[in-house]
């Protein structure tokens, strides 16, 4: 079996690991959150890489397909989740020319980071799962192997922009509920795991009804399931939709400030009402609508159905409705905004993972962005023009990226 520099060998265990030794008091620094060393073993076009930085805004600068993309995805992995591509674990696996297929290679990605509480050594990896066995990450805290990526999220928070966020508010909403999702998963780790009960429940539900002759008292709970778990997903969502509706609603400068809230059949419940009440109406709807729901292979009612609404205060337009430009203003708005909320609510801020982004910014933007850069904690931004980032000038760490390889730049 390969060795995995992430940073030890061991694979996940279906127990969990020991506890993590306690930081030191002395290792504590001050509040701040950055990741100190990076390596990235046969990670996409990386065969071994380490790459050791301090805790200021990290430039990375080169050609398309150097690897710059690759780098910030390798960081998303090091919190739960898909990662910046939501890409599948076995397509991550750098693969060298002449490979058979269907044999991707063990990588891994492993990381110090500086946390509020002190230093901690994290690190993620695949190794191809035995025949029949789902793809599954190992995950190891301080050399310690973990059963769950979720306890990534007690150690590390991450947030990116990337170009194909662009689309956000054109494409369907699924995508923005995954947006709103991993909000408020950084908020409250337990929600990912009442998006995960809800969406297995609804799966076997339509198993069930599709079948044609479903037990009624199965139906009925997997139905409970879904109420529980479906209102729990859709008041966290419009927790978060308001908090971050008032951190946007509260700024000014050069992006637009927004309004943001969920739209949907079990927000308007609970609206309307308390949460109990919602439970039971959406109880008693998967229940009503079960034939609908099998003639149509879909459930019809559920916070699988619920969008996020974005309105640019500035000219009163829903955010489908602006041009390109505002748009994007509105993203990075967005974005800046879970930054700034996640800092004044937990006391530090998270990574933040900016790919090509200056580049499709107006002069006025762009020089705002940069200028707010340093404030926001260790952000990682890439881009192919290294002359659009010289006004960071020395707070920043500037680094050339090439052929998989990356050097410091003076």
């Amino acid at each position: 079996m390969a060795r995995l520099d992430f940073p030890a060998d061991a694979r996940e265990s279906d127990a969990p690991g020991a506890p993590a030794e306690a930081p030191r008091a002395e290792d504590a620094p001050g509040g701040r959150l950055s990741v100190r060393r990076l390596t990235l073993t046969d990670f996409r076009c990386y065969r071994h890489q380490r790459l050791e930085v301090d805790e200021s805004p990290v430039v990375l600068t080169g050609p398309n397909g150097a690897g710059k993309t690759n780098l910030l995805e390798g960081l998303s992995f090091l919190v739960p989740g898909r990662g910046l591509r939501r890409a599948r674990l076995a397509d991550v696996a750098r693969h060298e020319s002449g490979a058979p297929p269907g044999a991707p290679r063990p990588w891994g990605v492993a990381a110090t980071v500086r946390t509020p509480t002190g230093e901690v050594e994290i690190g993620t990896g695949y190794e191809k799962p035995p025949e029949g066995k789902r793809d599954k990450r190992s995950v190891r805290v301080n050399g310690e192997g973990v059963k769950t990526q979720a306890v990534l999220a007690e150690h590390l928070s991450a947030h990116w922009l990337t170009p194909q966020m662009d689309r956000l508010f054109i494409e369907g909403p699924s995508s923005r509920r995954r947006f709103l999702d991993r909000l408020a998963f950084d908020s409250d780790p337990a929600h990912g795991g009442r998006v995960k009960a809800y969406d297995h429940a609804m799966r076997e539900r339509m198993r069930l009804l599709r079948g044609g002759d479903a037990d009624p008292a199965w139906l009925a709970a997997l139905e409970d399931t879904m109420a529980t778990k479906g209102v729990a997903v859709a008041a966290a969502r419009v927790d978060m939709a308001g908090r971050l509706g008032r951190q946007l609603a509260s700024e000014s400068g050069a992006f637009p400030r927004a309004a943001v809230e969920v739209a949907g059949t079990v927000e308007t419940w609970l609206s309307e009402g308390p949460a109990l009440a919602a439970e039971d109406r959406l109880r008693e709807t998967l229940e009503a609508e079960r034939g609908r729901d099998r003639a149509e292979g879909r459930a019809a009612t559920g916070p699988h159905k619920s969008d996020m609404k974005v309105m640019h205060l500035g000219n009163g337009r829903p955010a489908e409705l602006c041009s390109t430009g505002e748009q994007k203003a509105l993203l990075v708005a967005l974005v800046l905004a879970t930054v700034r909320l996640r800092t004044r609510e937990k006391g530090w801020s998270p990574l933040l993972l900016l790919d090509e982004i200056v580049a499709h910014l107006d002069e006025t933007r762009r020089r705002a962005l940069l200028d707010e850069i340093p404030t926001l904690g260790q952000v990682w931004l890439t881009g192919t023009d290294a002359a659009l980032f010289e006004p960071l000038g020395s707070r920043a760490q500037f680094f050339r990226v090439a052929n998989a390889e990356i050097t410091p730049v003076a």
